[in-house]
């Protein structure tokens, strides 16, 4: 339950993200597109505050861009994943799956191939959701997935350990002993996720455009910085 307070809800995320699929289709399919739509990955450190920073970006993104911005991670994927017919509508509409896509993923870890297709599965829609566009995919080896893909930019955000404490138990409103175990815990299968089926390590700063100090920098001033990196880039 604490860590359901971490993440935002899912009803107006999974909303924008019906919505930018339907806009895909309504421009061709991402295919067919001459020119592919930003996204963003923002990848952090457990306990860093990467959803209000997200929350905070969307709003900016969609302000200066006059366009409906969807915000991603696990638990999006999850929920749709549940619902089989809008997910063959939503990923049907972002496109096919690109003819890249095995070669990037055969540089992966052998347990890439020898593994059940669920992450198989779960890093296609990711592709897929990237090259639609105006997304931002929090989590999920987002950062390592899409590295290929010319229109994504990559951030990260860190902290020191007195930081993701004291964040994590004003957030999930639990104590800062038991914040302390869920960091150290979390943080630990993050990193196992993403080097046992990517063989990547998710803490390499040169997956990355820009790094963030969560210590030194507010969720506002993060979103505002990677808006205007974006923007700059355009």
């Amino acid at each position: 339950m604490p860590e359901k307070l971490l993440v935002p809800s899912i009803e107006n995320r999974l909303a924008c993200l019906i919505e930018v699929s339907r806009r895909v289709k309504a421009e061709g399919g991402m295919n067919d597109r001459k020119v592919m739509k930003p996204t963003i990955t923002i990848s952090r450190e457990f306990g860093c505050e990467a959803y209000p920073t997200a929350e905070k970006l969307k709003i900016i993104l969609e302000e200066k861009s006059g366009e409906t911005w969807a915000l991603v991670d696990r638990t999006l994927l999850d929920e749709v994943a549940r619902h089989h017919d809008l997910e063959a509508d939503i990923f049907h509409n972002l496109g096919k799956r690109p003819r890249w896509l095995d070669d990037m993923f055969s540089s992966f870890s052998p347990k890439w191939k020898n593994e059940k297709d669920d992450f198989q599965l779960l890093a296609q829609k990711i592709v897929s959701i990237a090259a639609g566009g105006n997304a931002i995919i929090v989590g999920v080896g987002g950062a390592v997935v899409t590295q290929s893909l010319s229109n994504c930019y990559h951030f990260r955000v860190f902290g020191s350990q007195e930081f993701k404490v004291h964040s994590v138990a004003r957030r999930a409103k639990i104590t800062p002993s038991e914040a302390l175990v869920m960091i150290e815990k979390r943080q630990k299968a993050r990193e196992k996720f993403v080097r046992d089926f990517l063989d990547r390590d998710i803490n390499d700063i040169n997956y990355f455009h820009l790094l963030f100090n969560n210590d030194r920098n507010s969720p506002e001033l993060m979103a505002e910085a990677m808006a205007a990196y974006i923007f700059a880039h355009q």
